[in-house]
């Protein structure tokens, strides 16, 4: 998610789901070619496995990225030809890309070849209002030829022109039954489903019919819903309280505000781990507040917990140190 799955966020959702796999925000050719690559690429190796999801549409310019994603320690190159955003389709990539799958084709091959991890794809139903089954099953039968096995589908069609990127995630209906298809179609490829997964039990229920589920949306907005779908489908996995997490985030903030991140960076992706309990507003605005973030003091994050503990009806949880290797 653009400005959203930032290493910073992605640390902190490796807490909550220590076998799931992370992907970047969509980062550009671009920005890599002619920018900071240590800025976008950089990334604590707690966060593996995790992928790197480029925007572009020239071979040449995606293929030095991969190579770019693979130095720097990438499991995964990721190419987005579903971001519908008018930004976006005006760098010729994202979900317009779905109208010409021979160029897809030819990144895929590119970036194939230029580096020896999977390059993998995530794409739309459809553009538009056109809902023909034979639309995506071409396109993904282009890419298969490719030799890309790894499909992420969000299970909409894009709508090009006249709909928010918001919209889009909302306005075109759901249509699971196309993913499943695709997946009978092309069985020895793994579909992992994305797209109105809002909860751990919608996401629990999908991934007993797709190869995998991918939460966008939900986990931003109600972290613990990465450890409600871990609990479920890694039930060995030993998760970490909130106490535990708050212990952990303080002690990785310590060490960004050192190298001069700002605290705020931190606590932006987890204002909703408390959601649903009793002090989260306490919480929230604690967090948030400009004027305690300019102090860069990474012990608010655990002041701001204290403060939500001790609000009326919050359970009682003492602070507990990170379990070793999580």
């Amino acid at each position: 998610m653009i400005d959203v799955t930032d290493r910073h966020c992605r640390y902190f959702h490796r807490l909550l789901a220590p076998r799931a796999r992370l992907y970047t925000e969509m980062i550009t050719t671009g920005a890599l070619l002619h920018g900071n690559v240590a800025r976008h690429l950089d990334f604590d190796e707690a966060e593996h496995p995790v992928a790197l999801q480029l925007g572009g549409s020239e071979p040449d310019a995606l293929a030095h990225a991969a190579k770019l994603g693979k130095q720097w320690g990438y499991d995964e190159i990721n190419l987005n030809c579903g971001c519908p955003s008018e930004r976006v389709q005006k760098g010729a990539f994202g979900a317009c890309l779905m109208a010409e799958p021979a160029l897809v084709a030819d990144c895929m091959k590119a970036m194939q070849d230029a580096v020896d991890i999977p390059v993998t794809v995530k794409h739309r139903l459809g553009l538009d209002y056109d809902e023909s089954y034979e639309f995506v099953r071409d396109f993904v039968g282009k890419v298969y030829d490719t030799g890309c096995r790894v499909f992420i589908a969000h299970a909409r069609n894009a709508v090009l022109k006249g709909l928010s990127p918001k919209d889009n995630r909302e306005i075109p209906p759901l249509r699971y039954d196309v993913v499943a298809q695709l997946k009978r179609d092309f069985p020895d490829c793994t579909f992992v489903l994305n797209g109105g997964l809002a909860d751990a039990g919608q996401s629990v229920q999908a991934a007993e019919t797709f190869d995998g589920v991918m939460l966008g949306r939900a986990a931003w907005h109600t972290p613990r819903v990465l450890s409600e779908v871990s609990m479920q489908l890694w039930p060995s996995v030993r998760l970490p309280s909130d106490a535990q997490v708050v212990d952990a985030m303080t002690e990785y903030a310590a060490r960004q505000v050192a190298k001069g991140v700002p605290l705020r960076v931190m606590t932006r992706p987890m204002l909703g781990l408390v959601n649903g309990q009793s002090g989260a507003r306490r919480w929230r605005r604690m967090l948030s507040d400009p004027a305690l973030l300019a102090a860069n003091n990474p012990e608010l994050i655990y002041d701001a917990w204290r403060s939500q503990r001790h609000a009326p009806g919050a359970r009682d949880a003492t602070r507990e140190a990170a379990p070793a290797g999580m």
